[in-house]
């Protein structure tokens, strides 16, 4: 297990922006994927709340770890949906002493700050914002001036109450430079550009694991949607290879049964007559 001193902290990462050192992040859902990622060399992972453990903070080795949140009805904690600070600042306690590093939260600047303000590292959502995307729809944001002020604007705030950072999803790539150049906020980049201080991708689309359409900034490098389907179909055969076996008395054979001495049998049948 890695020691949480060996791990990088806020102040390491702040100080790759400030080298204009690249900084490389995954979304994870697994220990493997976890583990992967730190011999790999990956700098930051992010993992939801109803993923973090123990189990996977020590998977995850010497990379810096994003915690999400639960947010409204996209998950729990606990058994019920988090809505007041207080709701947040219990969750962001529990993960932070089970190994977190940072935490998104997508609630209200309101909630932002109370977590900020208790010395927890925030981290927050500008740009296409999945969490409330009934106000945008799903599509790259900041292509008008209106827009891209906007979103600078929700940056500034974010800097303002102390956040640490912010994902910086979907939006032009001349923006994303300008933000991450002009903050002193960690912007994660999902789609922004080369200018981001960080690139950010699902570990699902970096695998190739899923099928149908995938975001414009998503880049497959493996292809193990085809792997899953080989093993599927592995599955199907070998389920029913098992099945023709039973019908066919294949299986079991001898050397699956339990023997019992002949002696010992008649003995019982011999119980049964008297």
């Amino acid at each position: 297990m890695v020691h949480k001193s060996n791990r990088p902290t806020v102040h390491d990462i702040r100080a790759m922006k400030a080298r204009g050192q690249k900084i490389t992040m995954l979304y994870v859902t697994t220990p493997e994927e976890a583990a992967a990622a730190d011999a790999a060399g990956i700098d930051m992972l992010s993992i939801e709340g109803r993923f973090f453990s123990p189990e996977m903070r020590e998977a995850a080795g010497r990379c810096f770890v994003q915690v999400g949140l639960p947010y409204g009805g996209w998950g729990r904690f606990n058994g019920a949906h988090l809505a007041t600070a207080e709701d947040y600042l219990r969750a962001a306690y529990h993960f932070m002493a089970m190994g977190g590093d940072s935490f998104y939260c997508a609630a209200s600047l309101e909630i932002q700050k109370v977590l900020c303000d208790n010395h927890i590292p925030v981290v927050g959502h500008v740009g296409l914002i999945p969490s409330t995307i009934t106000w945008t729809g799903w599509r790259a944001v900041g292509k008008t001036a209106a827009e891209a002020r906007a979103v600078w604007d929700h940056v500034k705030r974010l800097e303002a109450i102390g956040c640490f950072g912010a994902e910086l999803e979907v939006v032009p790539d001349r923006l994303g430079e300008f933000i991450s150049r002009n903050t002193s906020l960690i912007m994660l980049g999902m789609g922004a550009g080369p200018g981001a201080d960080a690139q950010y991708l699902f570990a699902e689309d970096v695998l190739g694991c899923t099928s149908g359409h995938r975001p414009r900034h998503a880049k497959v490098y493996r292809d193990f949607a085809a792997e899953y389907a080989r093993l599927q179909q592995e599955r199907i055969n070998a389920f029913r290879e098992f099945a023709a076996d039973v019908q066919s008395g294949g299986y079991p054979e001898p050397r699956h049964n339990v023997p019992m001495p002949e002696a010992e049998f008649e003995a019982f049948l011999a119980s049964l007559e008297r």
